[in-house]
């Protein structure tokens, strides 16, 4: 019994400690700070910049390559100076050159991965917006968790205050002699089953609030703050052709078949010769150079135009090209799947939106009735009508009530996120 004092002692002090310094948060700030940290979210954010690089890098694959060097020597060696026949000490000689290069053929492959390209950064952006929704609903599944799990540690001290009125009218009846002592003991086991609901209900409050701490990037415990006002029910005519329309699941698999097609027909592009054509500048003397264009050097230049078609390579062309169709074919069953599975998806949630709207009514309703049955009960027992089993049934009744009352209302919001996650918008 003791040990059972000091434990409850040591939780009750690790619950209130961090009390005093707790943050509060609002859900709006919340889900803010959460796709500041989450991982996910920097990562889709980073996949988004990624293939931003990749279309640049495509669309430059059009304009000519170029590249400049200088260089400067010496030697050690002398020369003869053929005009003089008397030696020259060692000198510096400088070169300047300018190259330039441009593909002018390469059998369309530069238009298909500029469409790759495209359709990857597309994919990117519906797949960032899949993953800030994401975020959003486990953001708000836990702050809905923290908040429920603070509504249940109400619900479980009310619970405790009823035992506790009831196990000292109990002993006054016992002492009066209008009860038994089996009435105060049952009343004696159901108060401590109470406490025991209670510090249960403690704990999960501090684990819900450190799981919306560490969710919003602190390393701490922090408060959900609630919402006074529940949001209406949204009007779902139209929901289910908007999801297959534009959520952002759809439209990533879309993107991606997108690129895996454009792949194939650069992979075809392996069939075709290539064209290209080249301009080099060269310009070398061993005065002292006029940078940065070496104008007082004689000048070099070249042009060239090259042709190259490969006419067998050990048939690694025909195994890119299987390879590039197989890809195309997986993404593309991939896309049909997705719109499946959204449909599914969509029927499931706004069947788990319409039933919670529905619970919540019935909740609300047996909130009342458990409270007026606990009063009647109440009464009865005083006049000794009724016993303490039918007291104890009502009160459990009544707690259950009002438990169903937190949980439904909860459920209706995580529903909620839930249809606003598969659509990628907001209700």
């Amino acid at each position: 019994m003791q040990r059972g004092l000091v434990v409850g002692t040591l939780l009750g002090t690790l619950l209130a400690a961090p009390a005093a310094a707790q943050q509060e948060v609002t859900l709006q700030e919340a889900v803010r700070r959460s796709l500041d940290v989450q991982p996910a979210m920097v990562q889709a954010r980073g996949d988004q910049r990624t293939a931003g690089a990749s279309t640049r890098s495509a669309f430059g694959a059009f304009l000519p390559t170029l590249s400049t060097g200088v260089s400067a020597a010496r030697s050690n060696v002398s020369r003869i100076d053929p005009t003089t026949g008397q030696p020259v000490p060692p000198e510096y000689s400088y070169t300047g050159s300018l190259n330039a290069s441009l593909e002018l053929f390469d059998g369309f492959r530069r238009f298909a991965n500029l469409r790759a390209a495209n359709a990857t950064g597309d994919a990117a952006a519906a797949g960032a917006v899949n993953q800030r929704f994401q975020v959003t609903l486990a953001t708000k599944q836990i702050f809905y968790n923290a908040l429920a799990s603070e509504d249940l540690v109400r619900v479980a001290e009310s619970q405790v205050r009823r035992a506790q009125q009831q196990l000292q009218i109990s002993v006054e009846k016992l002492h009066a002699g209008s009860a038994t002592r089996s009435d105060s003991l049952r009343s004696t086991v159901d108060y401590g089953n109470a406490r025991i609901v209670l510090l249960q209900a403690q704990a999960n409050l501090a684990t819900a609030e450190a799981n919306l701490g560490r969710q919003i990037g602190v390393d701490a415990l922090v408060r959900a703050i609630p919402d006074t006002v529940l949001p209406a029910v949204p009007d779902t005519a139209d929901l289910r052709r908007a999801a297959l329309e534009s959520a952002p699941a759809v439209a990533q698999a879309e993107s991606q078949a997108s690129a895996a097609r454009a792949q194939v027909w650069s992979a075809r592009s392996q069939y075709w010769p290539s064209l290209t054509v080249s301009y080099t500048n060269n310009r070398q003397g061993a005065g002292s150079p006029s940078f940065p264009l070496f104008n007082n050097y004689p000048e070099t230049f070249s042009w060239r135009f090259g042709v190259s078609w490969t006419l067998f390579n050990g048939f690694s062309r025909e195994a890119n090209q299987v390879s590039a169709s197989v890809n195309r074919d997986i993404a593309e069953a991939r896309a049909a799947d997705t719109r499946r599975q959204v449909n599914a998806l969509i029927t499931q949630e706004l069947a788990a939106l319409s039933t919670a709207v529905e619970q919540i009514n019935i909740a609300r309703d047996n909130l009342a009735a458990a409270t007026e049955d606990l009063r009647v009960q109440n009464e009865r027992y005083r006049v000794g009508a009724a016993t303490i089993l039918d007291l104890l049934t009502s009160q459990a009744a009544l707690t259950q009530a009002q438990v169903n009352v937190v949980q439904t209302r909860f459920n209706y919001l995580i529903a909620r996120a839930q249809v606003e996650a598969v659509l990628g918008r907001t209700l």
